[in-house]
């Protein structure tokens, strides 16, 4: 009997239209008080380290208790106190961002110890007991164990020790060159100078913000806010309170919501170490040495040695002292005892005419400080820079990591850092205060926070220029938060005043036209968009210079128009024009280059052509690592494209790891429920959907609508995109009653939602055609896909590529009812737009001329068929990697060919080739690889090798079995297979 061969679904065959990779775009028990936190819910922020203590009799009631924490207290902002060993050491490996102290009964420390001494963030252990001689004995091998104590007194002496020297260990270093965040927070403090507000409100609000955090003292908040005023800035910096571990743990992690708060008393510092620098000018020798104790992690301290000559710079406030005894002691020696930590001790040598140029004041503190006299302390304000010059290792019986840096004050002399910074500040230029404070929040990737910034700042505007200004600062902050119809409002506001009060070509008419254009394409109202832009570059090319930035600025957002409107020719050129004009107009490492770059990365992208779109997207990376802080959201998005390029390219493993690279920044630079965290995980689902995972592509695709349902409008189009995705899976799992409940789910979204001709509607009707297709009702299939295309054809250009899908669609329905003249016409009428609107290598070129081969096929044309599939296989191995699992694809349906027309030896060296492909670009338990079984298996069946045939025959039920539903056909298929094999065996 001849076998009837598995022919897996081709790219002829309609499938649903998952979301792709977000377009590459441009733009316990536990006993709780104020200071004792309850695991996993409160925010820590004060301190860069806390306190864990762990006692099972703990018992917050009993009097020894409550006076051990009044004394802890004193030392740590944040004290967990847990009486579960699990709980405690399930608290302590999920701290990523804090070094830990922690104090534990004997009895449990003999247990607990052992299972958490490797812990990176634990720095150092107290034993607290009743009997001090038995535990000391056990405990001698133990590094982290500080000492075996009986009252908490001494432990509290010993935490602040550890409090200070993690303080010191946690400043903000950049080495080799100059970090991006050093710019960023320098221009954040220069617009926090340059404000004069209500200095008693300003701590009154601070106040009030420190209370709602739960993990600082009370007693402590009511004592700076009652006495502010009667001491200065420096003794509040130098004395033992939470204001110096919090401010720098604000600037160093660029925490804006720290920063904003605490911009008083950055100010207030600033200048009051500028007046002393001022004042001491006279006596302070000319050149002087000055010494600073600290650890560093062993990769930070590689990386000194390997940028030997090179630069590094503080962003942070940084302490030193006059006395090596004191900082060498005190803070590079202690440090030596963390396994993973290098004991350092910076010489500083400073020329104070240096240090005017580099405009970094710096005074003695010992009169003024907390501790008078005893540390002889040089306080410097930040953003100080030294060269690296000496690296020595310093002698020492009890260790190998004790090291002295030799560092020399210098200017900043990297000019491409130096042009960035001075373009910057150029482009905040004219604002003063909190107005120019709200532009550097949004180039920072924080417009939540720029908003209620700009709300109050246009409630007191007094003047039509303000309020025209703040209005347009409030539709970029919407436009950012993609609060879109929002945006249209302020934009439009700002244009009607500046329409009032402005001659007809002002450039801020220009920005208004170009702002409202930016609203119009993202809301996929393409032709009002275009309308926008085109007035905008008119005036501006009246109005400016021929190679102002701002025209650079138009010309892209043509482009980007072009782009959505998949007219790629010109979408290209107008990139190119933006990014010609940039290089003349701006420095090497502007942030708007990186999205030059980006957006021409994106064309190419969709052009297919991924080789020049990943070197496009890698140079606006590039750029961005020098231009942005380390965990921009622009980064994030950059990874973002990176991943959609090696996604398309079927290379998965690094997709994957693009996409988590993206989610790791997006987590700690958005809120946890931000919407662009719901795109990568959506990102992460299309790859595992692509990898014939399911289950995790479900489970990613349920992260991403969870969110969405917290962060969006119940009817946001994203939402529908989420639903969209979730019937893929289903689809492809076989399940298509939930198929088809998602895809009507997503569909009465996009009703809501968008206007009744948007393209997002025809995708949608396309996916549900996919589910009727797949369930064999042709005709419900075609008038979904009818229903689509009619969309596109008012939604889009005449030669859109988005119109092959439909055409594509209807033409595998014709081919599956029969009638395959219609197939025919309906995926030549494909293959001519795709001629037309794509290069001639595309992949997707080659999918149509596969699907022309599929109808000969199944008119048992098989010589026009392999014409056809292999005109498809030539394209895709110019177009493609050498082993993307689309070639493989071409490989099989070439097999079948040879396989109906009797030549069982070319079927099965082109199933034989196809397998090869699949294992190296698939999971082991792919269906793929079982369709490739299932058809090398009846080649061999065919040739009458039974015991063969019947091999591959259980290895594709094994893989189907474990990837599919138990009541997919393919299982059934696979079985009958089995059963015909053995009776000719």
């Amino acid at each position: 009997m001849d076998k009837k061969n598995f022919k897996p679904n081709t790219s002829g065959s309609p499938s649903s239209t998952t979301s792709k990779p977000s377009n590459p775009s441009s733009a316990a028990t536990t006993v709780v008080s104020r200071n004792v936190i309850e695991p996993r819910s409160v925010r820590r922020m004060f301190q860069n380290f806390l306190v864990i203590w762990v006692d099972a009799d703990f018992d917050a009631s009993k009097d020894d208790y409550k006076k051990s924490m009044k004394h802890l207290q004193h030392v740590a902002a944040t004290v967990a106190v847990f009486t579960d060993r699990d709980e405690s050491i399930d608290f302590l490996t999920d701290t990523e961002n804090e070094k830990v102290s922690m104090i534990v009964s004997g009895v449990l420390g003999q247990h607990i110890i052992p299972e958490i001494q490797e812990c990176p963030q634990l720095t150092s252990i107290y034993v607290l007991c009743d009997n001090q001689s038995t535990h000391e004995k056990w405990v001698k091998a133990i590094t982290k164990v500080k000492g075996v104590y009986t009252q908490i007194e001494p432990i509290c002496e010993a935490l602040q020790i550890d409090r200070r020297n993690c303080d010191q260990d946690m400043i903000s270093i950049s080495f080799n060159r100059i970090d991006p965040l050093f710019m960023y927070t320098q221009l954040l403090k220069e617009a926090l100078l340059d404000i004069e507000d209500d200095d008693a409100k300003s701590i009154k609000e601070f106040s009030e913000y420190c209370c709602l955090q739960d993990s600082a003292s009370l007693k402590t908040i009511e004592m700076i806010e009652r006495e502010y005023r009667n001491h200065t800035p420096i003794w509040w910096y130098t004395g033992p309170y939470f204001i110096y571990s919090m401010l720098n743990r604000g600037l160093r992690q660029m925490d804006v919501d720290i920063i904003l708060k605490m911009g008083f008393f950055i100010r207030h510092l600033h200048n009051h170490i500028t007046q002393l620098h001022q004042e001491q000018q006279g006596s302070m020798p000319t050149k002087f040495q000055v010494f600073r104790g600290q650890g560093l992690p062993v990769e930070d301290f590689e990386k000194i040695k390997k940028t030997k000559g090179g630069l590094m710079s503080f962003n942070n406030f940084l302490s030193t002292s006059r006395s090596r005894e004191i900082s060498f002691k005190r803070f590079a020696r202690p440090a030596t005892k963390n396994p993973s930590s290098v004991g350092i001790l910076f010489v500083m040598n400073i020329d104070t005419a240096i240090c005017m140029k580099s405009s970094t004041p710096f005074a003695e503190v010992s009169k003024v400080g907390y501790y008078k006299d005893k540390e002889e302390e040089i306080l410097f304000s930040t953003h100080t820079i030294f060269r690296i010059n000496r690296i020595e290792r310093i002698p020492d019986e009890h260790t190998d990591r004790l090291w002295q840096v030799n560092l020399t004050l210098a200017g900043n002399q990297d000019d491409d850092f130096n042009k960035l910074t001075a373009h910057l500040r150029k482009e905040i230029s004219g604002k003063t205060g909190w107005a120019r404070l709200g532009d550097i929040l949004i180039k920072l990737g924080e417009p939540a926070k720029a908003e209620h910034l700009y709300q109050i700042l246009l409630e007191k505007a007094s003047t039509d220029k303000q309020r025209s200004d703040y209005n347009h600062q409030l539709g970029s902050v919407y436009y950012k938060m993609g609060e879109y119809s929002k945006a249209l409002s302020y934009y439009e506001k700002n244009l009607e005043i500046s329409q009032k009060t402005l001659p007809p070509n002002h450039p801020d008419l220009a920005a208004s036209c170009n702002n409202i254009g930016l609203v119009y394409k993202d809301m996929g109202e393409y032709s009002k968009a275009l309308s926008s832009y085109e007035r905008s570059l008119e005036i501006k090319k009246i109005a400016l210079p021929p190679n102002h930035p701002d025209l650079a600025a138009s010309y892209n957002n043509i482009g980007m128009v072009y782009y959505s409107m998949g007219e790629y020719s010109k979408a290209l050129s107008s990139y190119e024009r933006s990014l010609q004009i940039q290089k003349i107009a701006l420095p090497p490492n502007h942030p708007d280059l990186a999205f030059s770059y980006c957006n021409i990365g994106s064309v190419y992208y969709s052009m297919g052509e991924y080789s020049k779109a990943l070197s496009s997207y890698e140079r606006s990376l590039e750029i961005q690592k020098k231009a942005l802080p380390p965990n921009h959201p622009d980064l994030a998005a950059s990874y973002n494209n990176i991943g959609s390029v090696y996604y398309n390219m079927g290379e998965y493993s690094k997709a994957l790891s693009s996409y988590e690279q993206s989610l790791e920044i997006r987590k700690i630079a958005l809120p946890p429920n931000h919407p662009d965290l719901a795109a990568s995980y959506n990102n992460i689902g299309n790859v595992y959907y692509n990898m014939g995972e399911y289950s995790k592509a479900l489970s990613s695709y349920e992260r991403s609508l969870e969110i969405q349902k917290i962060a969006l409008p119940s009817n946001h189009p994203y939402l529908a995109a989420s639903y969209n995705n979730i019937g893929s899976v289903y689809i492809k799992r076989g399940e298509y009653s939930k198929s088809l409940s998602s895809y009507e789910r997503s569909l009465e979204i996009q009703k809501k939602a968008l206007p009744p001709n948007h393209p997002y509607l025809a995708a949608s009707y396309n996916n549900i055609g996919s589910v009727y297709y797949n369930m064999g009702e042709y005709s419900k299939a075609l008038s979904s896909y009818e229903r689509s295309l009619e969309i596109k054809k008012i939604a889009l250009p005449p030669n859109h590529p988005d119109l092959t899908t439909s055409y594509n669609s209807i033409g595998a329905v014709y081919d599956n009812m029969g009638e395959y003249s219609k197939a025919l016409s309906s995926y030549e009428r494909s293959v001519e737009i795709k001629k037309i609107a794509l290069p001639p290598n595309h992949p997707d070129l080659a999918a149509s001329y596969n699907n022309i081969g599929s109808v000969y096929y199944n008119m048992g044309e098989y010589s026009k068929a392999l014409s056809s599939y292999e005109r498809s296989l030539e394209i895709k191995k110019i177009a493609l990697p050498p082993n993307d699992p689309d070639l493989a694809a071409s490989y099989s349906n070439i097999g079948n060919v040879y396989y109906n027309m009797g030549e069982y030896s070319k079927a099965l060296s082109s199933y034989e080739r196809s397998l090869e492909i699949k294992k190296i670009a698939l999971p082991p338990n792919h269906p793929g690889l079982a369709a490739s079984y299932n058809n090398i298996g009846s080649v061999y069946y065919n040739m009458g090798e039974y015991s063969k045939a019947l091999t591959y025959y259980e290895k594709a039920q094994e893989i189907w079995k474990k990837s599919l539903p138990p009541t997919h056909p393919h299982i059934a298929l696979v079985k009958r297979n089995i059963e015909d094999v053995k009776k000719k065996m």
